[in-house]
């Protein structure tokens, strides 16, 4: 069972699909920043739940089950642009920066994982 131990695991395995999809919607947000009613969007998965739902202003179209990523679209009332657009490019581009922190410390963490699997494989 020392495999099981060593692979990375499935939650890690998740954690870069969703901050990899995280990504790409951050992405679509700021590429929507000038369309008139556009609602920004935003992914909900384990570790982005709590914070997430701290916010309240979060409309969840689907359930987070079994470790299922998600796509919300933020149903906020208020926008503080005449055409309904909710994007705030400083807001999105803040998270960009955090949600690529945390998905080159997933990447650290696999790579540690296979450095380990190599050195064992070495005799090491």
């Amino acid at each position: 069972m020392l495999t099981k131990l060593i692979f990375p695991s499935e939650q890690i395995e998740k954690s870069l699909d969703a901050s990899w999809l995280r990504n790409e919607v951050i992405a679509d947000n700021i590429a929507n920043v000038d369309t008139p009613g556009y609602k920004r969007k935003d992914v909900l998965f384990k570790e982005y739940l709590v914070s997430e739902l701290e916010n309240s202003h979060i409309n969840v179209k689907s359930k987070l089950n079994n470790g299922e990523i998600n796509v919300v679209t933020e149903d906020r009332d208020y926008s503080y642009r005449i055409d309904g657009n909710n994007v705030d490019i400083e807001r999105e581009m803040a998270i960009m920066a955090e949600n690529t922190l945390k998905y080159y410390t997933l990447i650290q963490r696999v790579s540690g994982q296979f450095n380990k699997i190599r050195s064992i494989i070495k005799g090491g």
